[in-house]
């Protein structure tokens, strides 16, 4: 339903500035329709229609060589309302409405998403208050539990979910190591390992001193083991740990007498209890405090709602950059619709739809706007050539770009579709 959504409006970017100058629209599809359509229907000049081939969707133009290929109505004498016989600074206004819809879309939806319900996010500050803890990934490419991260390539970050995602997209991190700055820098293959880690374990965590009590269980074995509310828990068995180690640890001492130090009033005791067998101690605590929520009116979620559009475009730009280095093997991590739909959360989640739709709202703009004939990036390259030289591309020449154009984009969608596939048919029969 989302990318369905997303085609529309940036199909509509298109349709209403050829509308506006004139200019006749034959056809609006969503999805493509080799042979047949499922719907379609014509009012007034323009054929209105769903496809069969959900690759996106299309406006056809009358007098442009675009996804159809007409090349019959290109030998025809141009006429006053065709795409060919309007001014290049329309035409340029036509190719980048799409593009344009797709911004002001993720600016409208963070805007309202962040007037609402404001915006929250895990503070880095906070985070590593106490130093950081890292997995063993993090270890072996050069992170020490405790380090406090500074910069990655002189930027600060304020959003701990984005750190992991600068640390592989940068090349140069700064860490604060007991008061002294320390440089890591990560190879390929190191990015490769993150990636591949991505969903199944985190690269670093909020490094805690032990875990503070907030009730005691009346069925749980702490209840007679002399434990109280708002005991310290800083280690088990002689062994400190952060939040993230607490259920890694209880598992190897299932059903074992455990020796838990206590802080207790400034004081610090031993106290022996026993772990059941599904590896608790019959407490619940509680989590610290790292997040960060912000309130705002619509008038102050605006800018902020646009600089987390650009903020995402950015990562977009850095990603391509990960996926055309072969030795990250970051081209693994690609997914198309079907991909995507699998990723999705089981259970509806109105904040995750709309966070995502703009993002690739946001995604949709940058992808169209790359200069690559078949794409309005392409188009409107040629245009603003046009605009700079006062020469326009001829026709025959613009049908060839156009065809390279499309097959190139064609056997993208086939590799991404095919291997949406592929990881599926993994997934389903070799897991």
């Amino acid at each position: 339903m989302m990318l369905s959504i997303l085609v529309v409006l940036h199909e509509l970017g298109h349709f209403i500035p050829a509308k506006l100058f004139k200019t006749k629209v034959e056809k609006f599809y969503l999805f493509f329709n080799p042979w047949f359509s499922l719907f379609k229907k014509k009012i007034g000049e323009t054929t209105y229609g769903i496809g069969w081939l959900p690759l996106g969707g299309y406006v056809k133009i009358a007098g442009m060589i675009d996804e159809s290929m007409d090349k019959d109505q290109m030998k025809e004498t141009p006429q006053p309302w065709e795409f060919r016989s309007k001014p290049a600074w329309q035409r340029l206004i036509i190719m980048l409405g799409g593009i344009t819809v797709n911004v002001i879309l993720a600016w409208l939806i963070y805007t309202i998403m962040f007037a609402t319900n404001g915006q929250q996010y895990v503070s880095v500050e906070k985070a590593q208050q106490n130093g950081l803890a890292f997995s063993e990934l993090g270890k072996e490419i050069g992170f020490r539990d405790g380090d406090k991260i500074i910069s990655v390539d002189g930027k600060t970050q304020d959003q701990f979910n984005r750190l992991t995602l600068d640390i592989m997209l940068g090349k140069e991190i700064l860490v604060d190591r007991n008061g002294e700055k320390v440089k890591i820098h990560t190879s390929d293959e190191q990015i490769k390992e993150i990636l591949s880690t991505i969903g199944k374990d985190n690269l670093m965590f909020p490094r805690t001193n032990g875990i503070v009590i907030d009730s005691i269980l009346p069925d749980g074995n702490a209840k007679n083991s002399g434990l109280k509310i708002g005991d310290n828990i800083v280690s088990i068995n002689g062994n400190e740990f952060s939040l993230h180690q607490l259920t890694e640890l209880l598992e190897k001492h299932k059903k074992d007498t455990v020796t838990l130090t206590v802080k207790r009033n400034g004081q610090l005791q031993q106290i022996k209890t026993l772990v059941s067998d599904s590896a608790k101690l019959g407490v619940r605590f509680t989590p610290p405090d790292i997040a960060v929520s912000k309130k705002y009116n619509v008038f102050e979620a605006f800018p902020v709602a646009v600089k987390e559009s650009f903020t995402i475009l950015a990562y977009n730009i850095k990603n391509l950059k990960l996926v055309i280095r072969p030795k990250t093997e970051a081209y693994k991590q690609v997914s198309g619709p079907l991909g995507i739909a699998r990723k999705l959360p089981a259970k509806w989640d109105w904040n995750f739809f709309w966070n995502f739709t703009a993002m690739f709202s946001m995604w949709l703009a940058f992808v169209n706007l790359l200069p690559i004939p078949g794409l309005d990036g392409g188009h409107a390259l040629f245009t603003i050539a046009e605009m700079i030289t006062g020469r326009k591309l001829n026709d025959k020449s613009m049908e060839i770009v156009q065809t390279i154009g499309m097959v190139i984009l064609l056997s993208l969608m086939a590799l991404i579709f095919g291997k949406d596939i592929f990881d599926w048919v993994q997934d389903k029969f070799f897991k």
